[in-house]
């Protein structure tokens, strides 16, 4: 393993990536229903505003909580963890 390797979280490293694939898999769940989610315009104001974030890594990881972007920012729950109210809140 590379020092930058050694370096990276376990989360961060390539081995361990979420790719698109499983990202889709994961939202076309049950859990994933009209009732625990966001409006499709809703989720795709919450990706854009991640993905302009300095916290955001490769639009999928949010580096203050760790989460896949995407999943999180469908669900109603869920709000953004950025310190100072976030970008956006839960519903």
């Amino acid at each position: 393993m590379t020092d930058s390797a050694q370096s990276l979280c376990k989360g961060c490293r390539p081995e361990y990536k979420v790719t698109e694939a499983q990202i889709a898999r994961i939202l076309d769940s049950p859990m994933f229903d009209s009732e625990h989610c966001v409006s499709d315009e809703v989720y795709r104001i919450r990706l854009e505003l991640c993905r302009t974030c300095v916290k955001c890594q490769d639009g999928l990881t949010c580096m203050l909580c760790g989460c896949i972007v995407p999943v999180a920012a469908k669900l109603k729950a869920r709000g953004c963890p950025l310190p100072g109210g976030g970008r956006w809140a839960a519903e």
